[in-house]
């Protein structure tokens, strides 16, 4: 083999190793969660970098019901509207049980971190369910409703 094919052939594998190594940044878990007796099929957040991602640049959620954020710790932890494109409930969870809900959060594209609104819950939580606007009202959760996880 010459030295330009195989030159070729390295730049293709490279280009084929990026596009793997994009994709796969992209590929969140899925979860099933158990909130007042209905399931629903959620992404699942639970690395620093699918954390901060989130659902950001999505159009919409697709064939799933939300986003679960997963954390190591309880704290109040802070949530932006960076880069969305549709309005969110955030459900604050800890240790399975309801905590705060946002109801509403509004997108804030073109804007600095700096200029995004700070969403935090009123209490510590280990988890947080993004969900679409209204999906809080129209399932009727509330603080104190358990959210549980399904294991497969």
């Amino acid at each position: 083999m010459s030295f330009k094919s195989r030159h070729k052939w390295l730049i293709l594998i490279v280009i084929m190793v990026a596009i793997a190594i994009r994709g796969y940044s992209y590929y969140y878990p899925k979860t099933k969660i158990l909130i007042n007796n209905k399931i629903f099929t959620v992404l699942t957040a639970d690395t620093p970098s699918r954390r901060f991602r989130g659902l950001s640049h999505r159009k919409d959620l697709g064939k799933y019901d939300g986003m679960l954020f997963k954390f190591d710790t309880s704290a109040r932890h802070i949530f932006v509207m960076r880069d969305m494109n549709f309005a969110l409930d955030i459900i604050w969870i800890k240790d399975n049980k309801t905590v705060d809900i946002t109801y509403n959060a509004q997108p804030e594209s073109n804007k600095i971190d700096i200029e995004l609104t700070k969403l935090i819950p009123l209490y510590p939580a280990n988890m947080a369910l993004e969900v679409p606007a209204g999906f809080t009202t129209n399932n009727n959760v509330k603080i104190g409703d358990i959210i549980s996880l399904i294991e497969d």
